[in-house]
């Protein structure tokens, strides 16, 4: 039975990955890190969270592993299975996409025909909201500029150009981390909170899931970095760090509608 798989697999040009424990370890470590989550905000119970987001971060960092010794050392990342990787991480793009257009859908919903629960107003009175020609503008730029250095990142390394390449992604990571801070010092100087009327809500919302986005996509940066300097990409074998720069664009897009709906239209 055993050499009968092992044939079949040899009859199709795509990869059948091996039993692997982690797909179900990240699962379960998501499930307890929103449980912890929960008691974290309650009852300020910090220890069950940081045991769950390291468990979480030990099981991503086996995952991905495996998948990077597929990819770059066994050599099962045929040009059949890079067009599966594609298509899938374009799929996966839009469902983020369609994630973010239900948030803009309610915001346009209650901008456009405030109620009579905040005064027929928006922003609603008393909300004090940011000015969008200081430090909105600000992490606009930086975001503007991550996207510029990130393709100049890919650009390079089409050409075999690895210095520069390693340098404009080490550029787009410390501009990812740069905008996070300066989002973090944002949050802790508002006027308002996710308590203040359905304004405070939609903003902390709208832009907290962006923020998470932005560490994400800066995590994947930093991990295909460390891969640049392994000398796992080539200029035809990148696909990992093309499918980061995808997820970057799109996070640099979301931001753009973020910036003029919630900062400068709602001003």
């Amino acid at each position: 039975m055993k050499n009968f798989f092992i044939s079949n697999n040899m009859m199709h040009p795509f990869h059948l990955v091996s039993f692997s424990p982690w797909p179900i370890m990240v699962s379960i470590n998501i499930m307890n890190l929103a449980i912890s989550a929960s008691w974290l905000f309650t009852m300020n119970n910090w220890s069950p969270f940081m045991i769950s987001l390291t468990s979480l971060m030990i099981s991503i960092f086996q995952w991905w592993r495996d998948v990077i010794r597929e990819s770059s050392f066994q050599g099962f990342h045929s040009t059949w299975v890079h067009k599966g990787l594609k298509v899938g991480m374009i799929l996966f793009i839009i469902s983020e996409i369609m994630f973010f257009i239900s948030f803009f859908w309610m915001l346009l919903h209650m901008a456009l025909a405030p109620s009579m629960e905040i005064g027929c107003l928006w922003p609603p009175n008393n909300i004090l909201t940011f000015n969008p020609y200081s430090v909105p503008l600000l992490n606009t730029s930086i975001l503007i500029s991550s996207g510029i250095s990130v393709t100049w990142s890919h650009h390079s390394m089409l050409n075999s150009l690895k210095y520069e390449s390693v340098v404009s992604l080490l550029i787009t990571i410390l501009l990812g981390i740069y905008f996070s801070f300066i989002q973090y010092m944002e949050y802790w100087t508002s006027s308002f909170t996710i308590a203040d009327s359905v304004f405070g809500s939609s903003f902390f919302v709208m832009t907290g899931f962006h923020g998470i986005h932005v560490l994400i996509g800066s995590m994947m940066l930093m991990v295909c970095w460390i891969r640049l300097l392994l000398n796992h990409f080539s200029s035809i074998h990148h696909f990992g760090f093309e499918a980061a720069a995808w997820y970057w664009h799109f996070v640099d897009v979301v931001w753009l509608f973020l910036y003029v709906l919630i900062y400068w239209w709602s001003y």
